[in-house]
């Protein structure tokens, strides 16, 4: 437009009747919107590259984007994973263009739940999130957590929690979740303290008792854990009296199983910590990712054929998986979004990396918080998918040899955690 078409700016003889140029609130308003981290709108403009329908009869931005975290998708073989690993730029645009579906305190109508956020702009989804619910024993309304239900592989319900690191006033609130979502499985990835602190330590801390644990030695060291079990270190967390039984340190991550006591009943948790992950950043490799991921796959699938309940207990196998960093959205959905893309790969041989993180998304806002993170996880899925090539090959070439094999893989995992 040209400034000499402006008018003056007070000119003597115009019409008092004469409407104003047109101004552009509006278009700031709009313009902020899109400019906004996570914007959805700018969503719209060709989402056709990554095979999603047009959006059609929508009126509002939320349902836009909405409609584009239930619809977009992207199925991978494991060629095309490969190819689309190494696509750094590829990756960057498809990041860019999944709704961080954040949720405003608007939508979150619950009073004083800012006391329990440890960070003001990461708010749990109103549809998913977990809600305490008051002990038998003690009347009272419902209270807050910061946290979500996170639907697993092929959308099965509750498999996952997705949480904030425990503050000092919300650890009674934690070991409340736990025990009434009856979960026996904690992953935590992230260290008490990066820059500033991530999460309060909630757990009684074995720090004379941790040993490193190398997979030949387990069955040596049995006995001397069944006999630490009877004085394992115990503390008091909210309502709960914690006894930690055994504490191991593997490769990347240490695995600490302890009882939980409230009253006369007493459960197991295991818990694993995941210490070489950055805030913000990835690991320098995929390998203790996977392993942990393997790990805790493994052990979840005991937990189905082994009940811990109690005999007059209705109520049977493990609660949802309970996930937290310290936010609860990072590296949290990169440890979720593995662990259902492994399933994925090795159960229909094609991964939906895309489909996966919208959903997680649509059960909690900002879900893999960065780029470098998305990418990261599209190496970790492309290397799972190499091992499992590798294995099939291996089975397909020597059918009744599976066992042999395995045993020379184990002994090759060893002869690398030796040279580690």
């Amino acid at each position: 437009m040209s400034m000499s078409a402006v008018p003056p700016a007070s000119p003597p003889t115009e019409d008092p009747t004469t409407p104003p140029p047109m101004t552009t609130p509006p278009r700031k308003a709009s313009v902020r919107l899109q400019e906004r981290r996570g914007s959805n709108l700018s969503l719209l403009l060709d989402m056709n590259s990554l095979g999603v329908e047009p959006v059609c009869s929508v009126s509002t931005p939320k349902e836009v984007w909405l409609q584009l975290l239930h619809t977009s998708t992207r199925p991978l073989t494991h060629t095309l994973l490969q190819q689309a690993a190494m696509d750094t730029n590829t990756l960057n645009v498809e990041y860019q263009k999944i709704p961080m579906n954040f949720v405003s305190t608007a939508e979150l109508d619950i009073p004083g739940h800012t006391m329990k956020d440890r960070y003001k702009t990461i708010l749990p989804n109103p549809e998913s999130r977990v809600i305490l619910r008051s002990p038998e024993e003690e009347a009272g309304p419902d209270r807050y957590i910061n946290a979500n239900y996170i639907r697993g592989y092929r959308g099965a319900q509750r498999a996952y929690i997705a949480t904030q690191g425990p503050m000092v006033h919300t650890v009674g609130d934690f070991w409340d979740m736990v025990w009434q979502e009856r979960s026996s499985i904690i992953v935590m990835v992230t260290r008490l303290k990066e820059n500033n602190e991530k999460c309060e330590l909630y757990w009684p801390q074995p720090t004379e008792r941790t040993t490193r644990v190398k997979e030949e030695d387990e069955e040596d060291e049995e006995g001397q854990r069944e006999e630490d079990e009877e004085e394992g270190e115990t503390g008091r967390f909210g309502r709960f009296c914690l006894r930690v039984r055994d504490s191991q340190e593997k490769d990347g991550f240490t695995v600490t199983d302890m009882d939980i006591q409230l009253y006369s009943e007493r459960r197991p948790v295991r818990h694993y910590w995941f210490t070489s992950w950055p805030d913000h950043h990835i690991p320098q490799c995929t390998a203790p990712l996977l392993r942990l991921v393997e790990e805790v796959e493994l052990y979840s699938r005991s937990l189905l054929s082994t009940s811990f309940q109690p005999i007059t207990d209705p109520v049977t196998g493990p609660g949802p998986i309970i996930v937290h960093c310290s936010a609860g959205i990072g590296r949290t959905g990169c440890f979720i979004a593995s662990s259902i893309g492994c399933q994925q790969l090795r159960e229909t041989g094609q991964v939906d990396i895309l489909e996966t993180v919208c959903q997680l998304r649509l059960d909690r806002g900002g879900m893999i918080q960065t780029t470098e993170q998305y990418q990261f996880l599209y190496s970790t899925l492309a290397q799972y998918s190499c091992q499992l090539q590798h294995n099939q090959n291996q089975n397909q070439q020597n059918p009744e040899d599976r066992v042999s094999i395995q045993l020379q893989n184990l002994q090759l995992d060893n002869t690398q955690n030796h040279s580690n």
